[in-house]
């Protein structure tokens, strides 16, 4: 029994990380055992986590399985995001160049600046009083 082609892809953005299976299908999308729709009420969240499937013309042609973990709604949609393009690489390479050049392919390194020792914020420092 042959076995259905699938491919793997991992995205990542701030603190999220996506593990993204593509299969050949009819565009069921689960996220973490929800629809798209019950996991990302928002329609900019699903637009952007959906967004190279509509880039490389494949929205409707595959299953998406994702289990995603780690930080909040935008973060977790960037993850998915990066790993669905991964994955589309991955099941047709000739997709690199015009998912590259929309910058999908590209791991958004951008993550919250650590708080330092004597300050309110990271970089926020308390009032300054000459006298």
């Amino acid at each position: 029994m042959a076995e259905i082609a699938q491919y793997f892809g991992t995205g990542k953005r701030k603190t999220s990380v996506a593990r993204v299976i593509l299969r050949p299908g009819d565009g069921t999308t689960w996220v973490n055992g929800r629809t798209l729709e019950e996991y990302f009420p928002r329609a900019t969240h699903r637009a952007l986590a959906l967004a190279p499937l509509e880039t490389a013309g494949a929205a409707g042609t595959y299953d998406l399985r994702v289990r995603v973990h780690g930080g909040g709604p935008s973060g977790q949609a960037g993850a998915i995001r990066h790993g669905i393009a991964r994955a589309l690489v991955d099941a047709d390479p000739e997709l690199r160049v015009s998912l590259k050049r929309e910058g999908y392919l590209t791991r958004d390194a951008r993550k919250v600046e650590r708080k330092k020792a004597g300050l309110h914020k990271a970089r926020k420092a308390p009032q300054f009083s000459k006298r």
